[in-house]
């Protein structure tokens, strides 16, 4: 009798350990959901500044040049557009995403009247130009962005062949966002007007890029964009 009240004492003790083990247990769940909660809230609160900031430096490249105006917002809609189509990891397609937002940001250095010149640019007016993307990088690369921004922008102009600019990359080289970028603000510019040129038909842009695929631009971004055009219905 006495074996199993020691027996029966020794369960309602191991019963008692595992309740206290499930409520400690609880406990911590309730405080992990809670530190996942104002995690979640301070993710959302950083990515809301990234994106203020984002749009803040939009705006001072579009009152130095006007005829830029809501260009970067459509090159990122197009970018944006193209890595989810290639099904990029989540990560990539935000970082095309905001670097199209500033890709522009170099040309704050620029002379006003070369960055809203009416008129196409002289050799060095053009050389200057050039330098934008470096120009933006050292800008960008003072924020600790989670993502590759500053190198985004110092690259879209560079072309899989090297004939590129600043530092003449090619292939592999360069980032599959830059490419992604530098397609679509390819695209964008050639069918939006200019004060020494009228627009190009989306039809003669695509063309274009189809021109140089695998020579100046990747072939898988340029199929990409052309899909979306011709299959998607995209539009800016």
């Amino acid at each position: 009798m006495k074996e199993e009240e020691k027996t029966k004492d020794l369960l309602i003790e191991e019963l008692r350990e595992m309740h206290k083990k499930i409520t400690d247990l609880e406990k911590v769940k309730v405080k992990y959901n809670q530190l996942e909660k104002e995690l979640q809230q301070s993710y959302e609160k950083l990515q809301k500044f990234i994106e203020d900031t984002a749009h803040v430096i939009m705006k001072v490249v579009e009152i130095r040049d006007p005829y830029s105006t809501g260009h970067q917002q459509r090159v990122s809609k197009l970018a944006t557009a193209i890595a989810r189509e290639m099904k990029l990891p989540q990560d990539k397609i935000e970082g095309v995403r905001l670097a199209s937002l500033v890709h522009d940001i170099g040309k704050v250095n620029l002379p006003t009247e070369i960055v809203s010149k009416p008129s196409k640019l002289v050799e060095v007016e053009f050389n200057l130009l050039k330098n934008h993307p470096r120009v933006g990088y050292n800008i960008l690369k003072k924020v600790n962005f989670p993502w590759p921004i500053a190198e985004i922008v110092f690259q879209h102009y560079e072309k899989i062949d090297g004939s590129g600019y600043p530092r003449g990359l090619k292939g592999d080289e360069i980032l599959i966002e830059a490419k992604i970028l530098g397609v679509a603000n390819v695209v964008e510019a050639m069918s939006s007007y200019k004060s020494y040129r009228p627009a190009l038909s989306i039809n003669e842009s695509l063309a274009e890029i189809s021109k140089y695929k695998n020579i100046l631009f990747d072939s898988e971004v340029v199929d990409t964009c052309l899909k979306l055009f011709k299959e998607r219905g995209f539009k800016f």
